[in-house]
Formats: C-alpha cells, structure tokens, sequence
C-alpha cells in the first residue's frame, strides 16, 4: 500500500497531480490499484503501455502466445524480441518503462478451470483478446465474479469499445447473446487490421480503465462507440441490458463458469 510519494513519484506523475480530478489522491489509488490484462497483443500493447506509464501498480498480464515478426506492425510493445513469450515481454517493457509497477505474468490460456482464480485479484479486466470463446469465457467470469469489464475488438479499419459494470448496466451477452459459428466472423489473422487500429481503441480502454479506477468522468456503460478507421468517424450506439440475458438476468441459465454446457475447446456456453 503506497500512501506517501517520493521525490521521483512527484515528478513522474506531476502533470497527474495538478490536476483537480485527479490529485495526489487519485494518483495513490492508480499506484495501489490492480489491473488485468486478457491479451498482450495488438490491442493489450497499448492497454498495458498506457497503463503501467499512468503508474497502476499492478498489472497482470494473461497470454499464452510468443512474438511472431508479423506481430510487430501493431504489437509496439514487443520490440524485436521474436519468439520470446508476449507475458515476458510485455513485463521486460513496463519494467523499463516504470519501476513502480509490479507485473504479474500468467503465460497460459485462460479456460473454464483457472479464470476465476486468476481475475479474483484484481480490481478491473480488460478484455484485448482477439476470438469470441474468450471474450464470452471472460465477459461470464466477470459477471459471476461482480468484475468490471473493458471490452474493445478489432477488424480491418473498425473497431468497437464499452464498458460492463455488473449491476450497472448490460454484459456482453446481453448485445451478443451466443456465438457465432466460427466460419462467419473472420480473424484478423484471416482478414486484416490496420495497424495502428488496436492503438486508438487500446488507448480507449486505458481510458475507462483510470477513469474507473479514479472513480471520474462517464463510463462508456450502455454505450458502445464504433470507430471506422477509414471514415475517420466515431459512431455512440445505445445498448441495453437484456432482461432474458443468460448470464446477468434475475433468472439466469449460467450460473457457474463450470457448468455442463462450457465445452474444453470452445470455452463458450453454448445455448
């Protein structure tokens, strides 16, 4: 627990300190918060990198993946440090960039069996996984667990960005009830993304994450903005919470991130 500065933490985070919202206060909250990462990838580079230089002083970072040379034109992070785990990495760069934050690695995949261990420490997820079994397996976690959730996705030159606070609003299932066959929706591995697409809507999510954290400013809860790249546009839908949800509902079919229908390979709830 950090409850005085030292002469270096003034200076680092100075322009955080003059500010009215956030103050010597707000920024203990950040150097005593803990984050999680789902994803060091093309959207987490962004996230984590945002984060760790704002001084949250604990981030963990979940990953089961190495460095691959066609990471490199968005996953900034990573330098040139091919074949190496993301988890690792990422922490050789936040330790670089800041000695106050304690990064704490999970090189593995997440599933049924480890994610409610994993996420049971930390104060906020943020979602920058790149298929839909995640995002579900993770969105349901948090449910479960009153976890609040970054969700952001990318594809090509758009991009989409919100924030689920149990109670507060809707989950992810309540817009994208289940699914979709794995044929219909393309991976950017098998479409394209832009480049510096996971940058502005990491960067979004680092956003809502200090903003959260700090308890300032309005959260993108029942709101979700859609971004296209190549019209330069920002785009606020209005999203509801769905009263038959199967997850966040009065009456829900999941009740436990076990349950019979959450499938090894899919690690999605199959209705």
């Amino acid at each position: 627990m950090i409850d005085k500065f030292t002469e270096e933490q003034i200076k680092r985070y100075s322009r955080h300190i003059i500010m009215e919202e956030v103050g010597g206060e707000g920024q203990q909250k950040l150097l005593n918060s803990k984050v999680l990462c789902i994803g060091a990838g093309g959207l987490g580079s962004p996230i984590i990198q945002y984060l760790a230089a704002a001084g949250v002083g604990t981030i963990g970072i979940v990953d089961d993946d190495v460095v691959d040379l066609s990471n490199l034109h968005r996953q900034v992070i990573h330098g040139n440090n091919l074949g190496i785990s993301k988890v690792e990495s990422s922490k050789e760069f936040v330790n670089k960039l800041n000695p106050d934050v304690d990064v704490i690695t999970y090189n593995k995949r997440l599933n049924p069996n480890n994610i409610c261990d994993i996420i049971k420490e930390y104060d906020i997820i943020v979602d920058g996984s790149d298929n839909f079994s995640t995002r579900y397996l993770v969105n349901d976690a948090c449910v479960l667990a009153n976890k609040p959730l970054s969700h952001g996705s990318i594809l090509r030159f758009e991009g989409q960005v919100t924030t689920f606070v149990p109670h507060e609003g809707p989950c992810y299932r309540c817009i994208f009830e289940y699914a979709p066959p794995s044929d219909m929706v393309p991976s950017c591995q098998e479409a394209g993304v832009i480049g510096v697409l996971p940058g502005i809507i990491g960067v979004i999510q680092g956003t809502e994450v200090i903003k959260y954290l700090l308890g300032i400013g309005n959260l993108l809860i029942e709101r979700m903005i859609y971004y296209s790249a190549l019209d330069m546009s920002f785009d606020e839908i209005k999203i509801r919470k769905n009263p038959s949800c199967p997850v966040c509902s009065q009456n829900p079919e999941i009740i436990s991130i076990k349950h019979e229908n959450y499938i090894e390979n899919q690690q999605c709830y199959i209705g």
